[in-house]
């Protein structure tokens, strides 16, 4: 577990003075992760998105490590050949830093557009950390649906009207799909515990091999609520098992967060606009379908966490 006072005495290397909404959750992703980072030397790559343009708004940067923009939907393409070249030049005996590399991109870079650059670097096997900061849309282009948005939430994309109630699809299971690519380290996390993730962080950073951190991270502007309440709005998502915190090591599910009472996912909705919607009583049928989808796959994975169950 991470040690709050020895964290407390690491470099900070992501600076104040960026332009991130108030409330936003990224710049509590990236800050965690660089402290989870000690002094390891690292070079980070970002897809274009919320973290990448209010974090560099030219000519400025907030990043005090190596930072390389990528586009939309190669983060992961980008950090890989950076690694492989840094393997070459090492073994050359040209640089003899111990680095290590993080790539960055929201759900929108990551579950969609990026998913092929993504599935192709986990499966060459390079030594690199992807983070997906899951904001559950586009956020920075507009509140588009992406393959993350949830079933029923309003989108821009996928409006509330007379036709429809929201996205009518539910949202891609991302983790499962890094898990089956059978790579060292896998894990959900959120940004209302920083000792879950800042030691997932630091597990994934020590795997020999290539590893993958899908993180919840609200946003105060598409999911409407307001920006004091970004961590207890996570913490909601983890205690009516919306959004489960797990992890799994070479294979082995565990489940890092149990809740003490299980809450119902009304509970978590309640608290954002973009779901206001369905507590008319005309759209009751997709909250119990929303709520048994959570309980199935609660199930489904306390089955998998069970004696030790590999992936």
């Amino acid at each position: 577990m991470a040690n709050l006072k020895e964290l407390s005495k690491n470099p900070k290397r992501l600076t104040g003075g960026h332009r991130l909404c108030a409330g936003c959750g990224a710049g509590i992703v990236a800050r965690q992760t660089l402290i989870a980072a000690g002094s390891t030397p690292v070079v980070i790559t970002n897809a274009t998105g919320c973290l990448e343009v209010s974090t560099t708004v030219f000519p400025y940067t907030a990043w005090k490590d190596s930072f390389f923009h990528s586009a939309f939907e190669n983060s992961a393409a980008t950090c890989s050949g950076i690694e492989t070249a840094y393997r070459s030049l090492k073994a050359q005996g040209k640089i003899k830093d111990d680095i290590r590399f993080i790539a960055f991109g929201g759900d929108g870079g990551t579950y969609d557009i990026g998913l092929q650059s993504l599935s192709g670097a986990m499966e060459r096997g390079h030594r690199m950390l992807y983070i997906c900061y899951n904001n559950e849309a586009y956020m920075n282009t507009g509140i588009q649906r992406s393959g993350a948005t949830p079933k029923g939430a309003h989108t821009t994309t996928a409006p509330v009207g007379k036709v429809r109630q929201g996205k009518e699809q539910n949202k891609k299971d991302l983790t499962q799909i890094m898990i089956a690519h059978d790579i060292p380290y896998v894990a959900q996390a959120y940004v209302g515990n920083w000792n879950d993730f800042v030691t997932k962080v630091q597990k994934a950073l020590a795997v020999d091999g290539p590893s993958f951190i899908n993180i919840l991270t609200p946003c105060r502007l598409g999911w409407v609520y307001k920006p004091e309440d970004t961590m207890w709005i996570s913490r909601l998502a983890v205690e009516t098992c919306v959004w489960p915190s797990f992890e799994v090591e070479n294979g082995i599910y565990k489940i890092n967060v149990i809740p003490k009472e299980k809450k119902p996912v009304m509970e978590f909705l309640k608290l954002q606009g973009r779901f206001k919607h369905l507590f008319r009583p005309d759209n009751a049928h997709i909250l119990e379908t929303v709520q048994k989808d959570v309980d199935e796959k609660w199930a489904l994975l306390q089955r998998r966490a069970a004696a030790g169950c590999r992936a």
